[in-house]
């Protein structure tokens, strides 16, 4: 083969590399959140008020295609999020609630949408923004009574996806502003120890980890992948 064209593939070469760099798809952001109150179902299975699988490490993962209206958005690995026959906990509330949801990845927002069997009670827009560590919506429940199960639905903006959390409620057996009975607030923060996972973390709480102090920053269960350094939205550096 002749010099000159062995100049010639290199520079061929050369020039098609970087465009097979340019059409690789860009990493796909994560975003991660459920209700932690009044305590959805994937936040029972975390708190350990109801036994449960691999959801109890993970309430917030509860995500799947838009437009869905299972617990479990399609995955079939929280199948058990879908079974009424466990023996959830409802909350006592009026007719209306505030929903609060925890955020351990936040991504742009389209809504967030509350559902009443098929029926959409309310849709709050996120204006294909980030939301904050946590964000609360209040929520009129209409006419409804009884024990009923609520689905919420937080729908990412660039994303076909969307995050799925049911909510086990008893409409008209109490003050909507009761805590719930499984998580009572302490008088006080307890004292410092050291952070572990599978630990209940009231808001206010501090502790140790890898020799610096922290302090919860909102009531929580400390799962595998929330390290205090790692969650800016659950703990502060003291």
């Amino acid at each position: 083969m002749s010099l000159k064209r062995k100049l010639v593939l290199f520079s061929t070469a050369a020039t098609i590399a970087p465009l097979g760099l340019v059409v690789l798809p860009a990493a796909t952001a994560n975003a991660h959140g459920y209700i932690s109150s009044p305590p959805s179902r994937q936040a029972q299975c975390a708190q350990g008020t109801v036994s449960c699988g691999e959801i109890k490490w993970e309430p917030q993962s509860v995500e799947g295609p838009k437009g869905l209206r299972s617990c479990n958005g399609g995955v079939s690995r929280f199948a058990e999020l879908n079974d009424d026959s466990k023996p959830w906990r409802a909350t006592s509330v009026g007719s209306t609630v505030t929903f609060t949801w925890t955020f351990t990845a936040r991504h742009s927002t389209s809504n967030f949408q509350y559902f009443l069997g098929n029926t959409k009670v309310a849709e709050f827009s996120g204006n294909n923004q980030q939301p904050p560590p946590t964000l609360s919506h209040t929520v009129n429940l209409g006419g409804a009574s009884g024990r009923q199960k609520l689905l919420a639905v937080w729908n990412i903006a660039d994303t076909p996806n969307a995050f799925y959390a049911c909510v086990d409620l008893q409409v008209g057996g109490g003050s909507p502003s009761e805590p719930p009975s499984e998580e009572p607030p302490p008088t006080e923060p307890p004292a410092s120890g050291t952070w572990a996972t599978g630990t209940y973390y009231a808001a206010g709480s501090q502790v140790t980890y890898n020799g610096t102090t922290y302090q919860a920053l909102q009531s929580h269960t400390a799962l595998p992948g929330w390290e205090p350094p790692s969650t800016p939205a659950l703990w502060q550096a003291l």
